[in-house]
């Protein structure tokens, strides 16, 4: 299996939710691991209509050789780190269940530049 490498490194960060000292819930984001590959863009326009799903959100793939996924890294806790850009997860997706490389979809919240 041919490797495809990567030219950016994406840390993953896992969300956790404290009650603090009044009770409310305070959300915390720790490292939990990197992974290397490739960032690339989409315009995210896509019609939920056309394609009976809701990737429209998506801005941006990241695309890195296939690996055992860390099992805590889902779309409902996770989120990527990339060049001090901060993207959630959407979808992660093995193509064809062939185990050759990842997608992982991406919406980019913000970061970066005091942006």
């Amino acid at each position: 299996m041919k490797k495809i490498g990567g030219n950016k490194t994406a840390v993953v960060q896992i969300k956790t939710t404290v009650k603090n000292i009044i009770g409310e819930p305070e959300e915390t984001w720790e490292p939990s691991g990197t992974v290397l590959g490739f960032l690339d863009y989409s315009s995210g326009d896509s019609s939920v209509n056309q394609y009976q799903a809701k990737v429209q959100d998506t801005t941006h793939f990241f695309f890195c050789d296939h690996f055992r996924w860390n099992s805590e890294w889902t779309s409902e806790n996770s989120r990527m780190v990339i060049d001090g850009n901060i993207y959630n997860i959407l979808l992660i997706d093995d193509p064809m269940g062939m185990q050759e490389h990842l997608e992982i979809y991406l919406k980019y919240v913000g970061g970066g530049l005091g942006v």
